[in-house]
């Protein structure tokens, strides 16, 4: 027995209409099976109609997230500049203390003095 004649079999046990109404549900099946497959290839096999493609409404969203990376670029760099102000400031007021203490003379300060301003 070949598979035309079990699909032989099969389709003499059912009604006409019956059929009919299998027949249409395998027709819009592949129907909506050709268009999805021409649109997506092979990845509709996996998604199905729920991928999205690229249009303006993504782009628009790129744009948008490409200004918020700038924005935080900028923001990152008045900090970054803030706190090595701070951190010449804190250093600067630390050598005079030292040389205050007496514990590095008015030549090491000179030089430490030279490199902070120098950063």
């Amino acid at each position: 027995m070949t598979g035309w004649d079990l699909l032989d079999r099969l389709t003499s046990s059912f009604p006409p209409i019956t059929m009919m109404l299998i027949l249409a549900a395998v027709l819009v099946a592949v129907v909506i099976f050709i268009v999805g497959f021409s649109r997506h290839g092979i990845s509709f096999l996996k998604y199905g109609f729920k991928q999205m493609a690229l249009d303006s409404s993504l782009e628009r969203r790129f744009d948008s997230m490409e200004a918020k990376f700038s924005e935080i670029k900028t923001e990152l760099a008045t900090i970054k500049t803030n706190h090595f102000g701070h951190l010449k400031g804190f250093l600067t007021e630390l050598t005079s203390i030292l040389l205050d203490k007496e514990i590095i003379n008015n030549t090491d300060k000179t030089r430490l003095d030279n490199q902070l301003r120098d950063m």
